[in-house]
């Protein structure tokens, strides 16, 4: 029995790990010390509101947006670096940043009250509608378990991309699931692949027996292997018969 890859688990989960403990690192600061850290989240069309393409995925301030965020983003994100290792780096800054991009330039926003824009769940979309899509653009089988698993898992959110409640950013999650959808797409040749199992056809698989037959050109060869050491009590002996192939 193989033993469990802990140094492989290791690294699968140190960058989703490191995201989640960053999260709460700014989160305390901005609990304990009163900071206001919201400002730095993503206000659309704004120029002070570009730093939020940078911050605002890491960015909560309240106990509950943190709390209910951490699980999904955690998970999400170790699955991206499991199955899709190859490629798991350039897909998770890609959605990072085209979904910060498009949340600045299609958010909402106020003239008189700005909005501001922030919290991982635009990564939480975004991983989950990568992790489904790219499994049905490749047909890999396998991963296509791991669409499942993730529509099981996580398939109530897609409610959070309609404008149900205007206190949530859903610009955030609908730019995050797109953004998803785009990568995978653009990933689908890259990474991970379909099996494709190539049985030959009748004429790759016949044996030219002429050109076998042509090299034995005696009407009777007569092989006959004796002499063989003396293991068993009883001698085998060996007659072997070829024959050429009857010119038609």
């Amino acid at each position: 029995m193989n033993a469990f890859p802990y140094k492989e688990f290791k690294k699968i989960v140190l960058l989703p790990t490191l995201l989640v403990v960053l999260c709460w690192i700014i989160f305390s600061i901005n609990y304990f010390f009163k900071l206001d850290l919201f400002h730095f989240g993503v206000s659309p069309r704004k120029i002070n509101g570009l730093v939020g393409i940078l911050v605002a995925p890491i960015l909560h301030i309240e106990f509950n947006h943190i709390l209910n965020n951490t699980l999904p983003l955690f998970v999400l994100s170790t699955m991206l670096f499991y199955f899709y290792k190859p490629i798991a780096l350039p897909v998770f800054f890609w959605i990072y940043f085209i979904s910060g991009i498009w949340l600045w330039v299609g958010g909402r926003n106020n003239d008189i009250i700005p909005f501001y824009h922030f919290g991982a769940s635009i990564l939480i979309y975004g991983f989950s509608t990568f992790l489904f899509f790219s499994g049905v653009f490749r047909k890999h089988k396998q991963l296509m378990v791991v669409s499942s698993i993730v529509v099981f898992l996580y398939g109530s959110i897609t409610w959070g991309i309609f404008p149900v409640d205007e206190s949530v950013s859903w610009e955030g999650h609908l730019f995050g699931a797109l953004s998803g959808v785009l990568v995978a797409y653009f990933y689908k040749q890259d990474g991970p692949q379909k099996v494709e199992y190539h049985w030959p056809d009748d004429d790759e698989t016949d044996i030219d027996y002429m050109q076998t037959d042509d090299i034995i050109s005696q009407e009777d060869i007569i092989i006959e292997q004796e002499n063989l050491p003396n293991t068993n009590p009883f001698p085998v002996h060996y007659v072997y018969h070829f024959k050429e192939k009857e010119k038609q």
